[in-house]
């Protein structure tokens, strides 16, 4: 019975998304608002109404576990790479970090500075929001940060990059194109930089699914699946061998190069579906991510200084790295990929590349966070020593 109650969960997040696209469709305000943020909010329904059955946990993690890794090649395969990019791929990602870094040290002085273990909380800080939960597990050993510290940090960064990607996802992406002079509309901005990177589904009304089930169409989805497990299945060889602080670095660095390295291959760059295949994965992780903000487990009244410190580092940066890129001419949509890949992690940025439809930041988001994963440690240890010099 547990099994088959497993299945049915699984199932059925595997089919709202289908009903979310199909209303999107139908109702041209819902398709504004995007399915993204809609089977976000649909998530966090769920996982708030107090009805979750005891498979759920196990169901919520295989899928959170699955659909990103997958989602990743598929949605490289298609894109087109430019060098003319690189620059404002490049000051994203440093302008990020530094912002990250200052922004944790203005919150440490209004806020860190009263907290027991204040300059260590500022290094995991730095730690977890350059690279990820490896990062802030990493520096909790690196530094020597009690027990007690680190599992409230960890609780409240759940609900921290949850209201950061609410935020984001609600208005921030449409805020930052319109307060840097750029088209909100997806497609304007596509027509205007004289890129093609939309989807069919972004062009058009139509499905862009409808053929999926012909003949035709399913052949070239067992290619297209054939290709990615491969893919797949080569990154994991590629980072199991290494020690665990190093897998999800490398897991993610191999997925996004061969990835990009598929998308020169003919072959691979013209098969059919595979970039909407890959935006249905990530509309699943995005509605099962959502059901794990369960806001009744977190105690609020024992760590306000915590969440405080926490929330200005996060957002603080983003305003920070917002106005620096806006200095810089960067664009607002790497601003924003490379601020969601440093804050949230990589398995991320996908979501809201989807959630942009701008497949163009794809590589730039990822790019950002491989290298925050792989930095965040070196920069976390010297943020806590210089937060006790500054004392």
């Amino acid at each position: 019975m547990d099994i088959l109650n497993t299945i049915i969960l699984a199932v059925g997040f595997c089919l709202i998304p289908a009903g979310v696209l199909w209303l999107c469709r139908r109702f041209s305000w819902l398709g504004k608002i995007g399915p993204v943020l809609i089977l976000y909010f649909i998530g966090i329904i769920i996982g708030n109404i107090g009805l979750m059955p005891e498979q759920m946990p196990a169901v919520q993690e295989i899928l959170s576990n699955a659909m990103v890794p997958l989602a990743i090649p598929l949605m490289l395969y298609g894109c087109t790479f430019k060098m003319s990019g690189a620059r404002s791929q490049i000051l994203a990602l440093v302008t990020g970090m530094i912002s990250v870094a200052t922004a944790v040290i203005i919150g440490y002085l209004i806020f860190g500075k009263d907290l027991p273990e204040g300059a260590k909380v500022g290094g995991m800080l730095t730690g977890v929001y350059t690279g990820g939960t490896i990062n802030l597990a990493a520096l909790k050993t690196m530094l020597g940060v009690k027990d007690e510290t680190y599992i409230l940090i960890n609780s409240y960064d759940i609900l921290v990059s949850f209201l950061y990607l609410s935020f984001l996802l609600a208005i921030g992406i449409k805020l930052f194109r319109r307060l840097y002079g750029e088209p909100t509309d997806p497609q304007l901005r596509n027509k205007q930089e004289g890129m093609s990177n939309t989807t069919s589904e972004e062009e058009t009304n139509s499905n862009p699914y409808s053929g999926l089930w012909s003949k035709y169409g399913l052949y070239q989805l067992l290619k297209v699946i054939g290709v990615t497990i491969c893919i797949v299945a080569l990154s994991a060889a590629a980072a199991l061998p290494l020690p665990e602080d190093w897998f999800m670095i490398v897991f993610i660095l191999m997925l996004t190069t061969l990835g990009v390295c598929a998308s020169f291959i003919k072959p691979v760059r013209n098969l059919k579906y595979s970039y909407d295949v890959g935006m249905y994965l990530i509309y699943i992780f995005s509605l099962v991510i959502a059901t794990m903000a369960d806001f009744s487990k977190f105690d609020l009244t024992n760590g306000l200084y915590q969440i405080a410190f926490m929330s200005f580092a996060v957002f603080v940066s983003l305003a920070i790295h917002a106005i620096i890129c806006r200095l810089m001419r960067v664009d607002a949509d790497s601003m924003v990929i490379s601020s969601v890949a440093f804050i949230n992690s990589p398995p991320f940025v996908p979501m809201v590349t989807v959630a942009m439809r701008n497949r163009a930041v794809l590589v730039t988001g990822l790019g950002a966070g491989i290298m925050g994963y792989a930095l965040g440690n070196h920069l976390g240890v010297l943020m806590a020593n210089l937060l006790e010099m500054i004392g």
